[in-house]
């Protein structure tokens, strides 16, 4: 499938910064999820599993271009180079900023950058100095930097955010630019965010870490042992994917296999 999506004008390019695996089975990460279940999802995302069974995952950003040449805002920033806090679990480094001039998007293009959450995969190219886009601001919910604010990510990404002048503190939805909206998805972490492009009757929902698996696809309800509040991340995911089966809306995934899919296939 391809890496490019449109929406209207807008266009959203699925970046991967790395691919290796969980660090957990996936058995015991979501354990609910029946040997029936495991196969269906495998059926439709056979690439999220390795030869030799392991968890495989893909570890992406996404960016949103306005127009041919506009700027860009870019959701998530990877695992990040050698000192990112994610090096000390992370499967391999990551390479956004490679593959993000391999597609044709400049430093300079990136003005904004979306964290979903602050889990330390996806914040790891939005500060460092050897990161080309460390002009753009970083905007985050508030419930997640208040969750965050006593953790490793307050002083390696937060504290540097806020003396740069670069970190944005949203509460709940918000309309970003024409076409694109912050969702509040809140379970996964306090302040998880996704973000909903959309034009006309045709959307996309980048979903940051709302599901993690395909098996949560095919049955939204089942939790992952890593969300921090696991009965909203179940209300977040069942909202969310019901929402996007009911309309013309796109997923675009952090983990998964391909980076674009259907809710509910």
């Amino acid at each position: 499938m391809s890496a490019i999506h449109t929406v209207g004008p807008l266009t959203i390019i699925a970046l991967q910064d790395a691919e290796g695996p969980h660090f957990d089975r996936r058995e015991d990460a979501i354990p609910a999820a029946t040997p029936a279940q495991w196969a269906a999802a495998d059926a439709i995302d056979p690439a999220a599993r390795s030869a030799d069974g392991r968890w495989w995952l893909r570890f992406r950003s996404f960016a949103i271009r306005y127009g041919d040449s506009g700027p860009v805002t870019l959701v998530d920033a990877g695992i990040g180079p050698a000192d990112s806090l994610a090096a000390d679990w992370a499967p391999v480094l990551g390479r956004l900023p490679d593959e993000a001039s391999a597609a044709g998007i400049a430093a300079s293009d990136v003005h904004a950058i979306v964290l979903t959450h602050l889990h330390t995969d996806h914040i790891g190219w939005a500060v460092p100095a050897d990161s080309p886009f460390t002009n753009a601001r970083v905007i985050v919910q508030r419930a997640d930097a208040e969750a965050y604010a006593a953790a490793r990510q307050e002083k390696a990404l937060l504290e540097p955010l806020r003396r740069q002048g670069r970190l944005q503190v949203v509460d709940g939805d918000v309309a970003l630019s024409t076409g694109v909206r912050i969702l509040s998805t809140p379970g996964h972490t306090p302040g998880h965010q996704s973000v909903l492009v959309s034009s006309g009757d045709r959307s996309l929902l980048i979903t940051g870490d709302l599901l993690v698996h395909a098996v949560q696809l095919l049955d939204p309800a089942l939790g992952y042992g890593h969300d921090t509040d696991p009965e909203a991340a179940r209300a977040s995911r069942v909202s969310a994917l019901a929402a996007a089966a009911s309309g013309d809306t796109w997923l675009a995934t952090s983990h998964l296999g391909t980076p674009y899919r259907r809710s509910g296939i």
